[in-house]
């Protein structure tokens, strides 16, 4: 495993920019084969992991506008450089309990399917890169309808980090604000 420097914030000109997160070039990588690079954060203390090719950028916790009438898994809109973005808080689409807004909580902004979205974490640790032999695939057992988004689980050290699939938890997010909306307008009829 490599822990790669985490820039939160302005990039500086001399990093390469993957994902909207500085990395160091330069860095080498222990072990063989294939490699995936992954952001590591954090909900309610369990490490989660997604791909830096998902992740725009990591940015602080700032004022979310909630939007009425929205379903609970979605936080609110941020203006971001003039951009208005969607922003859902992990932990209620996980069904955990929601925590008041602390100073280690992050937004990661996300591109799934063209679209930009921002998804609130507890905290952000670092950048790994991770083989693909540390890597496995989630049991039948943990997976099904409902957490297909897990991509596997891979061990760091004597760490778990839950690999995530943010594409599916976002279409899985439309798909239940689409499902809600369907429900409002019909008990408004």
């Amino acid at each position: 495993m490599l822990l790669l420097p985490l820039n939160v914030g302005v990039p500086r000109d001399d990093d390469q920019r993957q994902g909207g997160i500085a990395v160091q070039q330069g860095d080498k990588v222990a072990g063989s084969g294939a490699q995936r690079q992954i952001v590591v954060f954090s909900l309610n203390g369990q490490n989660y992991g997604v791909s830096i090719e998902r992740v725009r950028e990591i940015i602080p916790m700032q004022v979310i506008v909630p939007v009425p009438r929205a379903p609970e898994f979605v936080e609110g809109i941020i203006n971001l450089r003039g951009r208005v973005i969607p922003v859902l808080d992990l932990r209620r689409q996980f069904g955990l309990e929601k925590r008041p807004p602390e100073p280690t909580q992050r937004i990661v902004i996300v591109e799934a399917e063209g679209d930009s979205t921002g998804v609130v974490v507890d905290t952000v640790s670092s950048v790994i890169q991770v083989s693909e032999e540390a890597v496995e695939t989630p049991s039948d057992m943990i997976v099904g309808p409902d957490v297909g988004y897990i991509q596997g689980i891979a061990k760091i050290d004597k760490d778990l980090v839950v690999l995530l699939d943010l594409g599916a938890i976002l279409t899985d997010a439309q798909k239940k604000t689409l499902k809600e909306a369907d429900v409002a307008s019909a008990l408004i009829r």
